[in-house]
């Protein structure tokens, strides 16, 4: 499968239903290769979530990552979370093909939103 020689990333994508981040950082974490958001990407604040954006921002970062020598990426995926919506927003799966397209290896998907064990009171219109 994989060999010694190859070197991992983790690619943290945080997709709420206004923007999408991602932030490149070494295996640790401690260390950030690459970031980009939906706003430096598209003009319009309403796009800031949308795929376009996403695929645009996950083609400039993996350029940077290519360039930086790493092959795979693990991809932790946050949707807003807390006592907000727990699904990620549209631009996650749009972010990951994108990647897997430039040729980054991906290796674990993994959903890190976070989840209240009943924390703080819900706002009010949300339905819930």
């Amino acid at each position: 499968m994989s060999n010694n020689d190859e070197k991992w990333g983790i690619a943290h994508v945080h997709a709420s239903f206004n923007n999408t981040i991602i932030t490149i950082t070494d295996l640790t974490g401690a260390e950030t290769i690459a970031k980009s958001s939906g706003g430096s990407v598209v003009k319009q604040n309403r796009d800031e979530s949308s795929p376009y954006a996403a695929m645009q921002m996950a083609e400039t970062v993996a350029e940077e990552v290519i360039a930086a020598g790493i092959d795979g990426l693990h991809v932790r995926v946050r949707g807003p979370g807390g006592n907000l919506q727990q699904n990620p927003g549209p631009g996650a799966q749009a972010t990951i093909r994108a990647l897997a397209r430039a040729g980054i290896e991906i290796g674990r998907i993994e959903d890190v939103t976070p989840i209240p064990h009943d924390g703080t009171r819900a706002p009010k219109g949300s339905g819930f």
